[in-house]
């Protein structure tokens, strides 16, 4: 039973109300004491700071049992940086398959057909539904969105994409990486970025490339302009250096060394299964409140593609529902002011081109207790706007 006090409020508050899905919280009891072995005035290219960038990438790979045979290296722009480079070196040999089912996988589908203008087709769902898998044809190429940070909706495996397929599997997990087993025999190339399941800073994308996609680097070379900062080629082949701790632009060493102490929390919380299991107590929490309210539902309609890290969420109310689109976003915006105005949840809205909703980060740095404190204040708020809607409408 929720205890309030003589206002109708919750008496228990979240001791971190920042459950924003990137940059996300960072772990229990950091501090900016934690950095203080980073190669600040060093160069990238020093000694020192490739070894920095060089540890990352190695502790990386082992956490992620990331097969020895796979590259990783970092790249600049975030995941969407890691994303894009991979799409304009590898893609244009083979048809292309683009599944959208959120925000991203749009924002790729986009890249495909119109700046690069591939021979590609987009295979669609709205925000709540996985496309219908069993359409796509994996003698294309295929980009993905492992785990739709906009929408809640995640591949619930790796089981439809086959292994003598002949196209590449690209695979956007920036929400996904140290949260999920990725299956590294079914996808090709994987980015993520270091402010989704870790908690670190921004700016800074992680690209891994397959035994396939070097082979798509070595016997493929785009006819179109790259970016510099996108140019992983060197001569006729992929420039290694890239995948031992040099990089294409300046990366930030303090961000650099933000990530190894996340790395090194994770490590001490079990690694990646400690990590996914954090995350899944998270949801579990979450699912509980969903299970118990009658007055919210998660976007992703299967139980089986529901995301542990991005958990989005739906006002399911007469109430609610009998409000045009702009009335119901500013019945979630005002539930979420409220919440943000008493301390106890910021960063909570739901992405801006995804239906009227909220989402509730459940990555491994967030603490279980805090979503459980958190969840009362949900059903407050939402008593409270109710009530004002219903005043107006007497």
């Amino acid at each position: 039973m929720t205890t309030t006090n003589a206002t109708g409020k919750p008496v228990s508050r979240p001791n971190d109300a920042r459950f924003s899905p990137g940059p996300t919280r960072k772990f229990e009891g950091w501090t900016t004491n934690h950095l203080a072995g980073a190669a600040l005035g060093r160069s990238h290219r020093s000694a020192d700071g490739k070894a920095k960038l060089k540890f990352v990438i190695d502790r990386s790979k082992e956490m992620l049992r990331m097969p020895d045979d796979w590259r990783l290296g970092i790249v600049a722009g975030s995941d969407t940086g890691a994303v894009e480079c991979a799409m304009w070196n590898l893609l244009g040999p083979r048809p292309v398959d683009v599944l959208v089912w959120e925000a991203f996988g749009k924002d790729w589908a986009v890249d495909a057909t119109s700046e690069l203008k591939l021979n590609a087709r987009t295979i669609k769902a709205d925000f709540g539904d996985l496309p219908d898998l069993t359409t796509v044809n994996f003698d294309h190429d295929v980009v993905l969105t492992w785990n739709g940070t906009t929408s809640g909706v995640r591949m619930p495996s790796g089981d439809m994409i086959p292994a003598n397929r002949k196209g590449l599997v690209i695979a956007d997990a920036t929400s996904a990486a140290f949260a999920m087993n990725i299956p590294w025999d079914k996808v090709d190339v994987v980015t993520w970025s270091w402010q989704k399941v870790l908690g670190g800073e921004a700016a800074h994308g992680m690209l891994a490339l397959g035994p396939r996609a070097v082979e798509r680097i070595e016997s493929f070379k785009p006819d179109r302009a790259i970016p510099k900062i996108y140019r992983i080629r060197k001569g006729d082949g992929l420039n290694e250096a890239i995948f031992e701790g040099a990089t294409l632009n300046t990366p930030s060493l303090l961000a650099t060394e933000d990530c190894l102490v996340a790395l090194d929390w994770a490590e001490k919380i079990g690694g990646l299964d400690g990590m996914i299991s954090r995350s899944q107590a998270n949801f579990n929490v979450m699912q509980a409140w969903i299970e118990r309210t009658d007055w919210a539902e998660f976007m992703a309609v299967d139980p089986a593609t529901r995301s542990t890290t991005s958990i989005c969420v739906r006002v399911t109310d007469p109430v609610f529902d009998g409000l045009d689109e702009d009335a119901q976003r500013a019945f979630v915006k005002r539930m979420l002011t409220m919440v943000g105005d008493e301390g106890v949840a910021f960063d909570i809205e739901g992405y801006r081109s995804a239906p009227p909703s909220f989402r509730i980060w459940g990555g491994g740095t967030v603490e279980a207790s805090d979503i459980e404190a958190l969840t009362p204040w949900l059903d407050w708020a939402f008593a409270a706007v109710k009530g004002e809607y219903a005043a107006k409408a007497a």
